[in-house]
């Protein structure tokens, strides 16, 4: 049985973001460049599906995995 890493929470602040920004935001990567070069070589996921567009626009909910570590798009309550 395959064991699955955490999904870690990110908050936005707006409504969607794009991957590339949530790749930086979670310390994925250091900067744009190297998002283009980690989506150009295929090994990042989102809901479970490989994407290559630095930017797809992604909402609360989405699931970004990359390098074994899962990031879910999320709104930060209201408050």
């Amino acid at each position: 049985m395959e064991q699955r890493t955490p999904i870690r929470d990110v908050e936005i602040r707006d409504e969607s973001i794009r991957l590339g920004q949530l790749l930086k935001l979670a310390g994925l990567v250091e900067h744009g460049a190297a998002a283009r070069q980690v989506l150009d070589a295929g090994e990042v996921t989102v809901n479970g599906r490989d994407e290559d567009r630095r930017g797809r626009q992604l909402v609360p909910g989405d699931v970004v995995a990359l390098a074994g570590e899962r990031i879910r798009v999320r709104r930060p309550p209201d408050g």
